[in-house]
């Protein structure tokens, strides 16, 4: 058996605002399998797991290599973010707005990745 990729799911009713972000902003390679149906090639990607206390949840985060740079390059093509900046464990991180209510962290890591091997 192998796991050869992940697919990532974002629910909104602003789906095609949404797709636009990460086609026309983000920039995002894809592929358009049914009309208006894009699906994203992501970046490399790498994945934790935390505890809880009893439930569970998913969350999608991005990492970036200078998180001040990458917020104004976002702002500059209409990308609110949540609050500033905030000092964590793991980096510095921010809350990205994306149509339809999407949330998703976007952070600086200061913490090792796999992605560096």
């Amino acid at each position: 058996m192998a796991i050869v990729g992940a697919h990532m799911l974002l629910y909104t009713p602003q789906a095609d605002a949404a797709r636009n972000v990460l086609r026309d902003v983000f920039e995002w390679e894809y592929v358009e399998d049914h009309p208006g149906w894009l699906i994203f090639a992501l970046p490399p990607a790498e994945v934790g797991v935390h505890p809880s206390e009893g439930s569970t949840q998913h969350q999608i985060c991005l990492m970036c290599d200078d998180l001040d740079q990458t917020m104004a390059d976002l702002r500059a093509k209409g990308i609110d973010f949540r609050g500033g900046m905030q000092e964590e464990s793991f980096g510095i991180t921010t809350t990205m707005l994306l149509p339809g209510g999407i949330e998703i962290l976007l952070y600086e890591p200061q913490h090792k990745t796999p992605l560096d091997l």
